[in-house]
């Protein structure tokens, strides 16, 4: 099953309370590449730049919307089972960050998920500002899971 940007923004949005309040939208989407966005405004914190949370959340978020480019989900799905930030410069304007999986990631992990009924698979992200500027790196260990297990 395919699903285009707009689907998978929609999906995303609509199925976690916390994207849509951060506003999170899918900018690009195609096989084995995402790359996602949330505004300023609604993601400020007490001192004027963006809320750490807001930037974990947009950093935790690719790793969904990129399954379902890669992947059928009628046969498994995701979850990030550890997630780590490291926050370099503090953001000021909005922040997009993007994700990418080999075919032959894409095909390893379809194997093993259909020999043990799970994979691992690492991505390893930046969070940019409007001006390229790297504001933090996240690492995210996610398992792709068969369904009824």
């Amino acid at each position: 099953m395919q699903f285009d940007k707009d689907k998978v923004s929609e999906l995303t949005t609509g199925t976690i309370p916390l994207a849509k309040f951060v506003e999170a939208e899918v900018v690009e989407l195609e096989r084995g590449y995402v790359k996602m966005r949330i505004p300023f405004a609604p993601n400020i914190n007490h001192i004027g730049i963006m809320y750490a949370g807001s930037l974990f959340t947009i950093g935790e978020l690719p790793g969904g919307a990129l399954f379902f480019s890669a992947f059928d989900v009628s046969k498994c799905y995701p979850i990030v089972t550890e997630m780590n930030i490291k926050f370099l410069k503090p953001a000021k304007t909005a922040v997009t960050v993007e994700s990418r999986i080999s075919e032959e990631e894409i095909e390893r992990i379809t194997r093993e998920v259909e020999e043990n009924g799970k994979s691992v698979y690492i991505l390893e992200q930046e969070i940019k500002d409007e001006d390229g500027v790297v504001c933090a790196v996240t690492t995210g260990r996610y398992q792709a899971r068969a369904h009824g297990r």
